[in-house]
């Protein structure tokens, strides 16, 4: 049951679909597929809630796209934040 890694969006899909038909127990959708019943119920409310995009991507990784953006950004924050530094810098030695 463990070590089997992450799964495809499909066998997620059809899991679920076991799962809501009701025709075995879950422990038994289960064992049968080789993942943990708690994972199951995980995918359910997932699918609830999003439908079939709940499977899509990986979880917590953001595109790469959105990544070199916030790089971008968070760079221009730091230069206008040492630019700020240097300004109070001056005006506090302006003030003695």
């Amino acid at each position: 049951m463990k070590g089997r890694g992450p799964y495809t969006r499909e066998f997620k899909v059809e899991a679920v679909r076991l799962l809501r038909a009701g025709e075995k127990p879950a422990a038994q959708v289960a064992r049968e597929l080789g993942v943990k019943r708690t994972l199951l119920y995980r995918w359910r409310e997932a699918h609830a809630a999003a439908g079939d995009a709940a499977f899509s991507g990986k979880p917590g990784r953001k595109p790469s796209a959105e990544v070199a953006r916030l790089k971008q950004e968070l760079a221009v924050v730091r230069e206008e934040r040492d630019i700020l530094k240097k300004a109070a810098a001056y005006f506090a030695k302006e003030l003695r």
